[in-house]
């Protein structure tokens, strides 16, 4: 079976760097090595494990389209950029018939969604890449189907720290926002606590020194109107290896479906997790 070829797109960023040393070690992917980056970055290029990724500033996008048309079959991306790029990002994918999965978070998600079922293209789009934690999330769907207004009367305390670069509020806190929600709890997105300061997550939070560049902590809390129950769901995250797994497993399911003949589609992870 000839590998998938895959072209990352947030270099020289953390993620980015972890997914591409995947890629490069994993014999099921082939490195297209370009990757888009944003209109900051000084750097011409960037190494990891050996290979030399050329980065692609918005400017420049014209010169990457001509490489890629060379190539022949288009590449899947994967994007974790930042938020301000991910409809810009999207639209340039379904524009130049690039399937992607989309790990990053922000942007306009309805828009977002829209242009890929505009398009002649399919996407994974999912706030985490987590397998496991996604799980959760499904079960958490499953309660808020299955028994609506299960903790009417409770209030809820969403807490989430994640590394200081991270610019946004976490994606998979939001999501859980809506489940707390259809179960009863009366509860906004500008509720959720956000953490970003590394002596405070050091400190208070308890986060190991070495991945406070790198981590995912979720804590949230239930509790009764009278006080006397309490219940509390934690996920810890420390570094990045979980949601590179989950990628690339998104990056086979996806090329899978386009060997099917998907256009105008949006998967989940979920989609992932069941394989169909």
């Amino acid at each position: 079976m000839e590998p998938i070829r895959v072209m990352v797109n947030g270099a020289p960023g953390n993620v980015a760097r972890m997914v591409v040393r995947h890629v490069i070690q994993d014999p099921r992917f082939r490195l297209v090595p370009w990757s888009l980056t944003g209109p900051e970055i000084d750097a011409d290029d960037c190494i990891v494990a050996g290979e030399t990724v050329r980065l692609v500033r918005p400017d420049d996008r014209a010169v990457l389209l001509d490489a890629l048309k060379s190539m022949g079959t288009a590449p899947i991306c994967i994007d974790f950029t930042h938020p301000s790029a991910v409809n810009g990002n999207a639209e340039f994918y379904c524009a130049n018939h690039l399937p992607f999965v989309m790990g990053t978070t922000g942007g306009d998600r309805e828009k977002l969604l829209a242009c890929v079922k505009g398009a002649d293209i399919s996407a994974v789009i999912a706030p985490n890449m987590a397998k496991q934690i996604v799980g959760f999330q499904a079960m958490m769907a499953y309660a808020a189907d299955a028994f609506p207004g299960l903790f009417d009367g409770y209030t809820l305390e969403i807490a989430e720290s994640h590394q200081q670069g991270k610019a946004d509020t976490s994606g998979t806190a939001k999501a859980m926002v809506g489940y707390f929600n259809r179960l009863g709890c009366k509860f906004s997105e500008e509720e959720i606590e956000k953490e970003r300061d590394p002596e405070c997550q050091r400190r208070e939070w308890g986060i190991p020194e070495a991945h406070l560049g790198g981590h995912a902590w979720h804590t949230y809390t239930l509790v009764s109107d009278d006080g006397t129950v309490k219940f509390s769901f934690t996920h810890n995250v420390n570094g990045r290896e979980v949601y590179v797994r989950g990628t690339l497993d998104a990056v086979r399911f996806l090329h899978r479906k386009i060997g099917e003949g998907s256009r105008g589609r949006v998967f989940s992870m979920i989609d992932v997790l069941k394989g169909d």
